[in-house]
């Protein structure tokens, strides 16, 4: 599960974590409302502002999606653009994104730059660095990544260059110890009271991954402000977030699913959601149907291995109801590209005549235009093979198949 930018800013806010002010809104009319409260706090009518689109795909800069302005009219004309028009990223499919909510926030100033023994900053570098924790899967440990380089991918920077990245384990009980943090804060070449602010910023979101079962907490970037009467160090900032949480651990937040945005999400697979199926689209042609996710890697293996592409990864799992198995078929019919089927299931708790009550009711609601080849073996299976049978004249296009590699060619055969 993934949350916007606005929705990040405040659960940082609410860990205690310093970001800027803002609003979300959804109309463009709101928009002058919205930097006339920024100006307001900041004492100044031509206040430094941001309006950024708020959807689940990066590369909004360079797409225009995110402007600075000076003016309520200059917010106004920005949310209006936003609003009207179709984000087009390398994240977004080709068509571009809706956008339907947008962040009107207080600008704010970013320190430049200045490495020992320089007298200004090389190239006009600002103080900007890049933070996430994140569960390394080769550890079995969770991980605080950091870098000096932030405000741009940090893929490209781990890829040209590596040694840039500081990672650091995290107790698996204890979590990230205060020294840990220091030791951190010192290598990104944080001075004065700045090393405190961002031992803070670490510890809190150290806590922040853990309460909310999050998968990935990224701040991006976090920055030092400019010097000031009040701050003679700057501030350490977040102005920018990313958060992903583990599905597995949602039902303990009902604040988090409350923020859940089933708008930009694949329909499809907030239709699976629903019903309890594991459901993610691939871009093949070839619909898949399995029980069990080591089943269902396999199934896409040997698919490709015989040269076709699998066009989804369905799991019904091992409880699916008949309604469920159903809804399961009309998904992986309801692509276009799907041009065959293969259904394979290894029956141990699920039985495999629910899976072909599943096949008879969706045949019946949706039809089987494209070739549907079954593959059953386990509990209940001389039932379901029956079942199947019994409706050969509703379901012109089913195969059956002996095995896992019969069902891969005939599949792979009738999609051509």
């Amino acid at each position: 599960m993934k949350i916007h930018e606005y929705q990040a800013r405040g659960l940082l806010a609410s860990f205690g974590i310093p970001v800027p002010a803002g609003d979300m809104i959804q109309n463009a009319d709101d928009a002058r409302g919205a930097y006339e409260r920024i100006a307001q706090a900041a004492g100044s009518p031509t206040a430094l502002a941001v309006v950024k689109a708020q959807v689940h795909a990066g590369g909004r800069g360079k797409a225009g999606f995110v402007k600075l302005v000076r003016s309520a009219a200059e917010a106004t004309e920005a949310a209006k653009f936003m609003l009207s028009n179709r984000m087009v990223s390398p994240q977004t499919p080709a068509e571009g994104l809706e956008v339907t909510k947008l962040l009107i926030a207080q600008g704010v100033d970013i320190a430049d730059r200045i490495e020992p023994g320089a007298k200004s900053a090389k190239n006009g570098t600002k103080e900007e660095f890049y933070l996430a924790i994140t569960t390394d899967r080769k550890s079995r440990r969770n991980i605080m990544i950091a870098s000096r380089e932030g405000g741009v991918e940090i893929e490209t920077i781990a890829h040209d260059r590596p040694e840039a990245i500081i990672k650091t384990a995290l107790h698996p009980v204890a979590g990230l110890q205060a020294h840990q943090a220091r030791t951190v804060a010192f290598q990104l070449g944080f001075k004065g009271k700045q090393v405190n602010q961002a031992v803070q910023v670490m510890m809190n979101l150290a806590k922040l991954f853990v309460a909310k079962d999050c998968s990935l907490a990224e701040i991006n970037p976090l920055i030092i402000t400019p010097p000031t009467a009040d701050h003679p160090d700057g501030r350490v900032m977040a102005i920018d977030a990313k958060f992903d949480f583990d599905d597995n651990g949602t039902f303990r937040h009902a604040d988090l699913l409350a923020m859940a945005d089933t708008t930009e999400e694949n329909a499809a697979e907030v239709k699976a959601h629903q019903y309890g199926l594991s459901y993610v689209a691939l871009d093949g042609n070839i619909g898949c149907l399995v029980n069990g996710a080591g089943l269902a890697m396999s199934t896409m293996d040997i698919i490709k291995l015989h040269g076709g592409e699998p066009a989804n990864f369905l799991d019904v799992g091992g409880s699916a109801s008949e309604e469920a198995v159903t809804e399961a078929f009309k998904i992986i019919l309801s692509d276009d590209r799907v041009k065959g089927v293969m259904v394979n299931i290894f029956g141990g708790i699920m039985k495999c005549d629910v899976i072909a009550q599943g096949i008879v009711n969706a045949a019946k609601q949706v039809g089987f235009k494209v070739p549907l080849v079954v593959r059953l073996e386990g509990t209940n299976v001389d039932a379901g093979r029956k079942l199947l049978e019994a409706a050969r004249s509703e379901i012109p296009t089913m195969q059956p198949a002996t095995d896992l590699t019969d069902a891969a060619e005939k599949v792979c055969a009738a999609v051509g």
